[in-house]
């Protein structure tokens, strides 16, 4: 999937916070410490740094959703963090997107943070940020 792609896909599923230009996920996919992965249908990127692993952005095309793709890429991304070495791994999420919020809780991650008004709709109406935060350990390990 190109980064092209990807913002067509990226802006299908977002409005808050807003979706990513082709050229804002090109740069990121430049950083050798950010990764992304691919499903039909869905993507994710994640950079991981100095044992931390976040979750930048996951996109999921509305017509692919409740099958399970997130929670396979989300997974993925756990792994990933794994061989990168990430012993934490954290995301930023809409307060008001339940169905990704459930699908984090799901996950293993719990809410560890609120950043009050981050992000704005298009109305200019604040919206809250949920920080969220699992630990990581190798396969077979329980956290």
């Amino acid at each position: 999937m190109t980064p092209a792609q990807m913002a067509a896909l990226h802006a299908r599923c977002f409005t808050v916070p807003r979706p990513w230009s082709a050229a804002e996920i090109a740069q990121l996919l430049a950083d050798p410490q950010v990764y992304a992965l691919f499903q039909p249908n869905g993507f994710l990127i994640g950079r991981c740094v100095a044992g931390e692993a976040e979750l930048l952005t996951i996109a999921v095309a509305p017509e692919a959703r409740r099958q399970g793709l997130g929670a396979h890429l989300v997974s993925d991304f756990v792994m990933e963090a794994l061989v990168r070495g990430a012993e934490v791994a954290f995301l930023e999420v809409a307060a008001d997107n339940v169905p990704a919020l459930a699908l984090y809780h799901a996950q293993g991650f719990s809410t560890v943070g609120r950043r009050r008004a981050y992000y704005r709709t298009e109305s200019g109406h604040a919206v809250d940020a949920m920080v969220l935060s699992r630990p990581l350990s190798p396969p077979g390990i329980a956290t």
